[in-house]
C-alpha cells in the first residue's frame, strides 16, 4: 500500500469517526424522550415538506460544483458531480471548516475523474464565492423586508438596518458587473483572480440565493409547527445564524444555530423545531453521505482491482 493510499485511508477512517462523534455531540444535550416527543410534535406533512426543501438545497449545492467545473472549461456528468458534492457537503457541514473538510472529499472524487489539484482548489474557491454571494443577497433582502428582527439582534435601528441591506445588495451587482466588463484577470495587489463569464456570475448569484431560500424554507416548516411565523422571519433567523456559524466554524453550528434562531424568533424556536431542523438538514444527510461514502469507496476499490487485473493479463499476453 502506497503512502498516499495510507494517508487517504487514515483520513477516511478519521472522517467516519468524526461523523459518529458529531452525532453523539448533537444529541447528547437532549434526552431520548425529548427527541422523540419533539419530532412527533412536528406534523408529518410539515416534516416531509422540510425534507423536500433540504433535498432541493443539496441539489442546488451540486449546481455550485457544476457551474465551477463549467467555468474551468471541464465536463463531467451531473450525477457524478452531485454525488461528490453531496458526500462532501453532508460531512463538511457537520465537521466544520466546510471549505477545507469538504474540499478534501471533493479532491478524493474529482481526482479520480481526471481533475487536477489546481482544478479542485478553484472549484472550492468558486463554491465559497457562490455561498457568499447567496448569503449576502438573501441577507440584504431580509434586512430590507424584515429589519425589526435583525435590528434587535444587531442592536441597530430600522433605518440603519435597511441601509445595510441596500449595501449588501450592491455586492452581487458589482460582482456581476466586474464579470461583464473585465475579460481577463482581476488583479488586487499581489493576487490575481480569473472572473467567470457574465452568465455564470449571474447564475452564481441566483443559485446561491435560491439555496439559502430553500434552507430557510426547511427551517420555516419546523418553526411554523409551533407558531404563526412569517417566512422572512425564518429567513432572517437562518441568515444571521449561518453567518455566525461561518464566522465561528463551530462543527455543525452546535449551539450557535440554536442561540441565534432562539433570539431572532423566541416564541417559535422551540427545542422541537430546532431538533427537527437538525434532523432534516444535518443528521439525515450526514447519515446518507457517510453511507454513500462507504459504498463509493468499496465500488472504487473493486473497479480499481478489476482494472489492475486486466492490465496484468494484457501485459502477460503481450509478453
Amino acid at each position: 500500500m502506497s503512502l498516499k493510499s495510507m494517508i487517504w485511508n487514515g483520513l477516511l477512517v478519521a472522517a467516519l469517526c468524526c461523523a459518529v462523534f458529531l452525532l453523539y455531540r448533537i444529541f447528547e444535550q437532549y434526552s431520548l424522550d425529548q427527541i422523540v416527543q419533539s419530532v412527533r410534535s412536528i406534523p408529518l406533512s410539515s416534516f416531509c415538506t422540510a425534507l423536500l426543501f433540504a433535498a432541493a438545497s443539496y441539489l442546488c449545492l451540486g449546481c455550485f460544483d457544476l457551474l465551477a467545473i463549467r467555468s474551468l472549461g471541464k465536463s463531467l456528468p451531473y450525477p457524478k458531480i452531485a454525488l461528490a458534492s453531496f458526500i462532501s457537503l453532508s460531512l463538511g457541514h457537520n465537521i466544520g471548516f466546510a471549505g477545507l473538510s469538504s474540499g478534501a472529499f471533493r479532491y478524493r472524487f474529482y481526482s479520480r475523474w481526471g481533475l487536477t489539484t489546481e482544478d479542485v482548489a478553484k472549484i472550492i474557491l468558486f463554491c465559497g464565492v457562490t455561498v457568499g454571494l447567496g448569503l449576502i443577497t438573501l441577507g440584504g433582502l431580509a434586512l430590507i423586508v424584515n429589519p425589526g428582527d435583525a435590528g434587535r439582534l444587531l442592536r441597530l435601528d430600522t433605518a440603519n438596518v435597511r441601509i445595510f441591506g441596500v449595501l449588501a445588495l450592491i455586492v452581487p451587482v458589482v460582482y456581476a458587473a466586474l464579470a461583464f466588463f473585465i475579460r481577463g484577470k482581476l488583479r488586487l495587489w499581489r493576487w490575481s483572480f480569473q472572473l467567470p463569464r457574465f452568465s455564470i456570475a449571474v447564475a452564481q448569484v441566483a443559485i446561491g440565493t435560491i439555496n439559502f431560500i430553500l434552507v430557510s424554507a426547511c427551517l420555516h416548516q419546523m418553526l411554523s409547527a409551533f407558531g404563526d411565523v412569517a417566512f422572512f422571519r425564518s429567513v432572517t433567523a437562518y441568515v444571521l445564524a449561518n453567518s455566525a456559524i461561518l464566522a465561528t466554524h463551530v462543527p455543525g453550528g452546535l449551539g450557535v444555530l440554536e442561540a441565534t434562531v432562539s433570539y431572532a424568533v423566541p416564541q417559535e424556536a422551540s427545542i422541537g423545531a430546532l431538533i427537527a431542523f437538525r434532523c432534516a438538514y444535518f443528521f439525515i444527510p450526514l447519515a446518507l453521505g457517510t453511507t454513500l461514502l462507504l459504498i463509493s469507496e468499496i465500488v472504487f476499490r473493486r473497479s480499481r482491482g478489476t482494472d489492475e487485473e486486466a492490465d496484468e493479463r494484457a501485459e502477460a499476453q503481450s509478453a
